[in-house]
C-alpha cells in the first residue's frame, strides 16, 4: 500500500519540512494504521446480506462516467526516427552543397566584391596569460621575476577566496540549521491547531450521526423522514457546463482572430503610407543634394580641387549614384581630363566595392596570421608593473592601494552575501509558519469537505435501507458501521 498517494495539506506541510528519514518514518506509522484498522481477516460464517449491511453496500450505486471514456492514443511506430534520421542527413547533404556552392562562387567572383581577409586578434586580458606571454617571448630577469611573482599571488588570492567562500558557506548552513530548528519548533503549534480541529470536526460527526440513528433505533415506530438532509449528488461529468465553456471559449478566439485580421491590415495599410512618405522625403534628399553636386562642379577651380574631390565623393557615396549618372556629371568638371578620368574611376571603384579594410589600430593590417595585444583589467598587473620596476614608488603604492580596494570589496561583498542569505531564509522561514498558520481553516473546510463526500453515500443508504423495512439490528449494523467509517475513513487523521 504506497501511503503517498492519499496525501493532504497537513502531510504535505509536514513532509515539506521533515528529513527524508523522518517522512520515511511518518509514512511507515500511518501504513501500520490502516493496516492495523482495515486490513483484518473477516470472520467466517457471514452470510452475503450481513456483509452488505456491514460495509454498506448499495445495489444500485453506478460508477462514475470517466470510466467508460477511452483516450486514443497515437500509434507508437519508428516513424519519427527514421524522420529524424533522414532529417539530419538532408541537413549534411544541404550543408555540403552549400560549401560546393561557396568554392564555385569565390573562385569566379571580382576583387571589389571579395570578402576582406581579416587578422586573428589574440587578446590577452589576464593577467597571468600576460605574464607567462612576456616569460617566453622575453625571457629575461626582470620578466621572469614579474611573472613567478604574478603566478604566486595569484596561487594565493585563490586559495584565501576558496578559504573564505568555504567559511561563508558554513556560517550560513549553521545559521539556517538554527532557521530550521525555530521553525519546527512554532510548527508544532500550528499542526497541533489543524490535528485537533480535525479531531473536533470528527467527533462533531460522530455526535450529530449517533444522536440522528438513535432516533431510528430506539423509538417503536420509525420516522423515516425525519432529519434527513438530501445531498447533491456529485457530478463527474459536467459535460453542460463543459460544452457551453467550449462554445463561449471558441467565440472568444473567433473575436480573438478577427480583431487580430483587422489590426494587420490596419498597420498594413499605416506602413504603406509611412513607406509613401518616407519614399517622398528621400525623394527631396535626393534632389537637393543633386542640385548641390551640380553647384559644387559649376564652381569648382583648380585652387579648390582637392577639397571639391572630397565633398563630390561624399554626396556621391551617400545617395549611391550609378556609374553612369556619376560620368554623366564629372565630365563638366573644369579640371585636367586625366584628373577627372582618375577621379571618376576612384569614386566608381570605391562605391560599386562590398567591403572596406578595419582601421590597423583595431583589427590589424589584413594579414591572414595571428596578432597577439594585451589589454589587462587586473589588480595584478599593478604587481607586474612593480616588479619590472621597483625603484619606481607609485608602482608600489598603486598595487597596494588597488590590491587593497580590490580585497575589501571582495570582503565586503561576501560578507553581505552572507548576511543577506541568512536574513532572506529567516523571512522566508516566518513568511512559512505564517502561510500555514492561515491554511489551518482552509486545511480544515477541505477535510470536512472530504468527510461529507465519504460519509453523506452511506448516509443516504441508511435512510434507503429504513425504507425498505430492515429491521432494526441490521439497521444498528449499518449504523455502527458508519460511524466506525466516520471516525476511521478517509480522509486519515493522524498524530
Amino acid at each position: 500500500m504506497k501511503i503517498n498517494q492519499f496525501r493532504d495539506g497537513e502531510t504535505d506541510r509536514q513532509n515539506r519540512n521533515l528529513t527524508p528519514l523522518q517522512q520515511r518514518t511518518n509514512a511507515y506509522t500511518k501504513e501500520g494504521v490502516i493496516v492495523n484498522n482495515f486490513c483484518k481477516e473477516s470472520s467466517k460464517g457471514i452470510s452475503l446480506n450481513e456483509t452488505c449491511d456491514t460495509l454498506i453496500i448499495s445495489d444500485d450505486t453506478r460508477l462514475p462516467r470517466q470510466l467508460a471514456e477511452k483516450e486514443v492514443s497515437a500509434n507508437k511506430s519508428i516513424l519519427p526516427i527514421s524522420g529524424i534520421v533522414l532529417g539530419v542527413m538532408s541537413s549534411v547533404a544541404l550543408l555540403t552543397e552549400f560549401i560546393k556552392r561557396n568554392t564555385k562562387i569565390n573562385l569566379n567572383i571580382s576583387n571589389v566584391k571579395k570578402l576582406p581577409a581579416t587578422t586573428r586578434n589574440v587578446a590577452l586580458n589576464e593577467e597571468t596569460h600576460q605574464a607567462i606571454y612576456q616569460m617566453i617571448q622575453a625571457p629575461n630577469q626582470k620578466t621572469i621575476l614579474a611573472g613567478i611573482g604574478v603566478l604566486t599571488l595569484s596561487a594565493m588570492a585563490f586559495m584565501g577566496k576558496t578559504f573564505f567562500d568555504g567559511f561563508k558557506d558554513v556560517w550560513v548552513k549553521k545559521r539556517e540549521a538554527d532557521i530550521q530548528k525555530n521553525l519546527q519548533e512554532n510548527l508544532i503549534d500550528v499542526e497541533t491547531q489543524s490535528f485537533a480541529g480535525k479531531m473536533q470536526i470528527v467527533r462533531s460527526m460522530l455526535a450529530k450521526y449517533a444522536i440522528e440513528f438513535e432516533k431510528y433505533l430506539s423509538d417503536d415506530k420509525i420516522l423515516p423522514n425525519f432529519g434527513r438532509q438530501k445531498s447533491n449528488p456529485i457530478n463527474f461529468t459536467g459535460t453542460k457546463n463543459a460544452q457551453e465553456k467550449k462554445q463561449k471559449k471558441w467565440a472568444e478566439y473567433t473575436l480573438l482572430g478577427l480583431s487580430t485580421f483587422a489590426s494587420i491590415i490596419a498597420l498594413g495599410f499605416i506602413s504603406m503610407q509611412n513607406l509613401s512618405k518616407g519614399k517622398m522625403h528621400i525623394e527631396k534628399y535626393i534632389k537637393e543634394t543633386k542640385a548641390t553636386i551640380k553647384d559644387i562642379i559649376n564652381n569648382s577651380t583648380s585652387n579648390t580641387k582637392e577639397k571639391d574631390k572630397l565633398n563630390l565623393k561624399h554626396l556621391f557615396k551617400t545617395i549611391g549614384l550609378s556609374s553612369e549618372e556619376i560620368k554623366s556629371y564629372t565630365k563638366d568638371l573644369k579640371w585636367d581630363g586625366k584628373d577627372i578620368e582618375n577621379f571618376t574611376k576612384d569614386v566608381i571603384s570605391e562605391i560599386q566595392t562590398s567591403t572596406t579594410k578595419v582601421n590597423e589600430a583595431m583589427g590589424g593590417n589584413g594579414t591572414p596570421k595571428p596578432s597577439f595585444y594585451s589589454h589587462v583589467d587586473d589588480y595584478r598587473a599593478f604587481f607586474y608593473n612593480w616588479l619590472l620596476d621597483t625603484s619606481n614608488p607609485q608602482f608600489k603604492q598603486l598595487f597596494f592601494g588597488i590590491t587593497g580596494v580590490t580585497a575589501i570589496g571582495y570582503g565586503g561583498k561576501l560578507l553581505g552575501d552572507a548576511i543577506k542569505d541568512v536574513q532572506v531564509k529567516k523571512i522566508n522561514a516566518d513568511t512559512e509558519l505564517q502561510l500555514q498558520k492561515r491554511l489551518i481553516s482552509t486545511e480544515l473546510r477541505n477535510f470536512k469537505s472530504k468527510k461529507d463526500a465519504a460519509i453523506k453515500p452511506l448516509v443516504e443508504e441508511f435512510y434507503r435501507q429504513v425504507d425498505a423495512g430492515k429491521s432494526k439490528e441490521e439497521l444498528k449494523t449499518m449504523a455502527e458501521n458508519i460511524l466506525f467509517e466516520v471516525k476511521n475513513g478517509a480522509p486519515f487523521v493522524y498524530s
